[in-house]
């Protein structure tokens, strides 16, 4: 199920680009990004509150605390910096050079999580990167 959720975050992706190309063009890039915060912000809640998950904060781990935490502002710098490449780019190239994450992830994981790399991985993630190189160049 978990290639379900993943075709569906690529989906909204692909749509979040089109329609924060569209909304960032008349107004300054972290005002932009600060609104479509507070909408996640909102939404994420409700959510949590509907599903009544919220009981779970109470046995949050520091250690999760913090590591949610630095997820939270490596998104936060990730958003500002996506908001400002597309005022000033073009979509069809920002958010394909923005999916390097993909191949930076893959090398992150190895290093970080020590997840095994397989040679379909490796053959994706360089055909990633070749992408983005021709994109740039």
């Amino acid at each position: 199920m978990w290639w379900l959720y993943a075709l569906l975050s690529a989906f909204f992706a692909a749509l979040t680009a089109i329609f924060a190309k569209i909304g960032v063009s008349a107004i300054n890039s972290n005002l932009a990004t600060a609104i479509r915060t507070i909408v996640i912000l909102v939404i994420a809640w409700s959510i949590v509150l509907a599903r009544n998950e919220a009981k779970g904060l109470g046995s949050l781990s520091r250690h999760s605390l913090l590591f949610l935490l630095l997820s939270g502002v490596a998104t936060g710098l990730s958003w500002i910096c996506y908001f400002k490449a597309l005022q000033i780019g073009k979509v069809s190239q920002v958010a394909p050079v923005d999916k390097l994450s993909v191949a930076l992830t893959i090398l992150l994981s190895m290093i970080f999580l020590h997840e095994a790399l397989t040679w379909k991985t490796a053959i994706g993630a360089l055909m990633i990167i070749g992408g983005t190189l021709v994109l740039i160049f």
